[in-house]
Order: C-alpha cells, then sequence, then structure tokens
C-alpha cells in the first residue's frame, strides 16, 4: 500500500489515527510500519489486532497501570480490535522484569483469581464488547517437550543476557533460573499465536515486545509493531507510582480519596499526567497547556479539572461532582465535612481512661499496621478536634465526639462504648 494510492479522505483519516496513537508515546518500532499498518486498515476498512499482555500477580490497579489502558481504548475508538492476554501461563512463572532475584511461583487458583479482578477493573476503562480475551495456556500448554526444545533454539543465551537485569543479576552472582528465560518467549509466543499487529507495553517491556516481532518473523508472518509507553511518576513526582511506595492513585478507590489524591500531583507534573491518564481530547489538552502558559488558566483550576476528570471516569459525574465539593469545603475552606462517619472503639480498649494514639488509629482503621500509623503521626498528619498531635509514644483520653483526622482525607467521629 502506497501513500499516493490514498484517497484525499483516507490520508486524512491516516493523520488523524497517527495524531492521535502517537500521543505520549516514548517510542515505535518501526514508526514507518505503524504508519503503512494503518494505511492498509484504513484502505481496507478492516481493523489492526492491538495486543497487550498482562500477567495477573497484581490485581489492584492504580492510574500508572492505566497509561498503556488510554492508547487500547484509543486504539478501539478507531476501530481497531484488543486482544487482551491474560497470562495464566506465564504469570505462574512470572515477569523476571526489573527484578533482582527470581520471582514466586504463583499457583493456577492465584493467577485465575487476580485475572478476574483484572478484567473487572479494566472493563472500567475499554469497551467489553470490542475487547477479545485470551489466556494464553490455551496456546502454551498443549506444548510438548520438542516444542519447547524447538523453541528455545531460535534465541541464544547471549542474547537473553543483553537484558540489562538478567545482566547485572549474572554479573553480581544472582541466581538465574533456566525458566526465567522462557518469559520471554512465552510472550512472543502470544503474539505468533493471535497474529497481532501491534504490540503495547511500557519501556521497561522493549525486550520482550520486541521478542514478539523476532518470532513471528520466524513463523513467516508480518512482525508486529510495538509502541512503548512512558513510566509515570507518582504523588511523590520522582519514583514511578507504586502501591508498595504509597505514592498512587487507584482506580478503585473512594471518589474523595480519588479527588484529593489528584490534587497532590506536583504541578509539574499535571500536564504529563492530563496526557497519559485521562480520556480527554488532544484539543482540550492542547487548550490547557496554553491556559497555563498564558496565565489565563490557574494551576489550581487546571488541578482540580483533573481530579474532577479522574472521579468521573472511574465512578460518574455525580460523583466527581460531590468530591469536588467534599475537597472545597474541606481543604479550601478549612472546614470539617458535614457527613464524618462513626468509628466505635470499645471501652476495654481504654487503659485508666487512655489510649494509645497509634493503637487508636490503627482501631479506626485508618493505619493497616502500627508502623503505618506511627508514620502518619511523625509526618503531622494526625489531628484530634484539629489540635496536631506528633508524639508517637501519646496516649490520649478520647471520648464520644471528638473527631480524629489522619491526612487530609480521613476523618471519624469517635463512639466510646
Amino acid at each position: 500500500m502506497k501513500w499516493d494510492e490514498l484517497s484525499l479522505p483516507q490520508r486524512e483519516e491516516v493523520e488523524r489515527q497517527l495524531g492521535i496513537l502517537n500521543r505520549g508515546i516514548v517510542e515505535t518500532v518501526p514508526e514507518e510500519e505503524l504508519k503503512h499498518k494503518i494505511m492498509k486498515s484504513v484502505a481496507t476498512n478492516e481493523p489492526l489486532k492491538i495486543k497487550l499482555g498482562l500477567d495477573p500477580s497484581a490485581p489492584d490497579i492504580h492510574v500508572g497501570h492505566t497509561v498503556v489502558m488510554q492508547k487500547l481504548r484509543q486504539f478501539q475508538q478507531l476501530g481497531h480490535q484488543v486482544q487482551l492476554v491474560i497470562g495464566d501461563f506465564t504469570g505462574m512463572i512470572g515477569d523476571p522484569t526489573g527484578k533482582s532475584e527470581t520471582r514466586k511461583q504463583l499457583t493456577r487458583e492465584d493467577v485465575l483469581r487476580n485475572a478476574e479482578t483484572y478484567k473487572e477493573q479494566i472493563f472500567k476503562i475499554l469497551d467489553s464488547e470490542k475487547t477479545q480475551v485470551f489466556f494464553n495456556s490455551e496456546w502454551l500448554a498443549p506444548m510438548n517437550f520438542a516444542d519447547v526444545v524447538k523453541l528455545a533454539a531460535k534465541v541464544t543465551v547471549a542474547r537473553m543476557l543483553e537484558r540489562d537485569d538478567f545482566t547485572k543479576r549474572y554479573q553480581s552472582g544472582q541466581p538465574i533460573s533456566i525458566h526465567e528465560f522462557f518469559y520471554p518467549l512465552m510472550q512472543g509466543m502470544d503474539s505468533v499465536a493471535l497474529k497481532s499487529d501491534v504490540e503495547l507495553g511500557g519501556t521497561d517491556q522493549k525486550f520482550n515486545l520486541l521478542m514478539g516481532r523476532t518470532l513471528q518473523k520466524e513463523d513467516k508472518l508480518e512482525p508486529q509493531v510495538i509502541m512503548m509507553t512512558p513510566l509515570l511518576e507518582g504523588l511523590d513526582g520522582v519514583k514511578k507510582m507504586s502501591k508498595s511506595l504509597g505514592n498512587y492513585i487507584g482506580i478503585d478507590e473512594e471518589p474523595n480519596e480519588i479527588y484529593g489524591k489528584a490534587m497532590s500531583v506536583p504541578d509539574e507534573l499535571m500536564i504529563k499526567y492530563y496526557e497519559l491518564v485521562t480520556d480527554l481530547s488532544n484539543e482540550e489538552l492542547k487548550a490547557i497547556e496554553e491556559g497555563l502558559k498564558a496565565g489565563t488558566l490557574h494551576p489550581r483550576d487546571a488541578k482540580m479539572k483533573l481530579a474532577h476528570t479522574l472521579v468521573r471516569m472511574y465512578h460518574s459525574e455525580a460523583d466527581a461532582d460531590s468530591a469536588e465539593e467534599h475537597f472545597v469545603t474541606v481543604f479550601q475552606q478549612r472546614a470539617l465535612p458535614d457527613d464524618i462517619e462513626e468509628a466505635r472503639i470499645a471501652a476495654s480498649e481504654f487503659d485508666e481512661g487512655e489510649i494509645r494514639l497509634i493503637k487508636l488509629i490503627t482501631l479506626v482503621g485508618f493505619a493497616s499496621s502500627n508502623a503505618e500509623a506511627k508514620r502518619s503521626i511523625q509526618q503531622g498528619a494526625v489531628k484530634i478536634n484539629e489540635e496536631k498531635l506528633t508524639d508517637i509514644g501519646a496516649a490520649v483520653a478520647v471520648q464520644t465526639g471528638d473527631i480524629l483526622q489522619v491526612g487530609k482525607r480521613k476523618f471519624a467521629k469517635l463512639i466510646v462504648q
């Protein structure tokens, strides 16, 4: 398919699709092949097959995970077909990418349970009717040992050791199990089985994504194009968004929590968040950028729109309006919310009328451990009746009606019984 073989409307459609799909992409390999595939799709009215593989080892999705899913959604809106590969087979090995040690293998029951949770959350973003869901055990499990040996013969150990994480582990004497070498091969086999046209992934997945091209060529198939999305910094503005680091926004969190966390996004990352994790159009994004640059849009207002957008995407417009009202009431007007939930504390938890502050915070459910409660106190995030408490060893004499606050968004009216 050549450019001059397309009609003017077809050329305009190709350019429109590329303008949408290239938004926020770090690297496309190779770029010219993507354009050629879209040209062919437009000319024949045949959708491209766009693949994303998921290793369901951690089913709680935060907005950092949604960067690649927003790209899938854009492909869907342009009429292309999404292939979602649940790695029920590869998930029992675990992707070694970026790991300094051998990954613990999951049981099949763990993988399938996590996969169901993944699907529930993913379809908050993708159109389930336009998404094909596959489990890669369908084509990997039937392979016999001769098939595996034949597959392994297609890639050398030297090629595997080109991976930065494997190289570091090898040089430092950290163990590398043979089965870890099979992970990128199996991910590549997914692309062979599905005849994928495009595969998406993060920049840390480049080796695995390229393996799909390699194995498709070996199988005399047209090789897939790979498109890599950037890693998203968390609320600290420095490290990759991660639940373990606490710098994340979970898509299953309550509206007030999502809104409040989004208001903590560093100003310098605001446009990146808009670009990568919202469903706003390129035109809307450009208007926000220009408004901030010209000074006609206040950064606070832009951030409130970001927070409102994220709540609306994962809950509803009404929930977003309510969360915004709550934020304005509590934080901009410095008032306590009207609908503070009650937390009941048994009198037996007290010692001579007092209870340790750390214990109180964990009993109410505002910390999952004593260590987390201690950190909140040390960070000056704990108040009772709006009085800040910073002594981690403190015992307090609270009574019914007192208001415990931890952080900017957690409030409880204490009921002693």
